[in-house]
């Protein structure tokens, strides 16, 4: 898997960590959807990577997703920030997985 960051979505997470200590993780969120083909991307900001979760290939900023959720995830992604919607954007060369992903601090 690799996932690459653009220069805006790289900026704009550095700018909301600011030094932090942490591990950024690319988290299938299936709470509250009822099933878990039925997940949501979301970016997390977290102390340790969780158990399970795996670095993934990227352009810079080290990623970690979960082993087990990497089958709903494209083999090549991109990671975008679209101003306009003050949100983060999963999508790969065939879908937009989630045109307005969340950034949460975990920490």
């Amino acid at each position: 898997m690799y996932i690459e960051w653009t220069e805006t979505a790289a900026e704009k997470i550095a700018h909301k960590v600011q030094g932090q200590e942490g591990y950024l993780q690319l988290k299938y969120d299936t709470d509250g959807c009822g099933c878990v083909v039925s997940g949501v991307t979301a970016l997390w900001w977290v102390n340790e990577p969780e158990e399970g979760t795996e670095k993934v290939e990227t352009n810079g900023i080290p990623l970690y997703v979960e082993k087990s959720k990497m089958i709903f995830l494209d083999e090549v992604m991109k990671i975008d920030f679209v101003p306009e919607a003050n949100s983060f954007q999963l999508k790969s060369p065939n879908q937009i997985l989630n045109p307005r992903m969340s950034y949460f601090n975990k920490i």
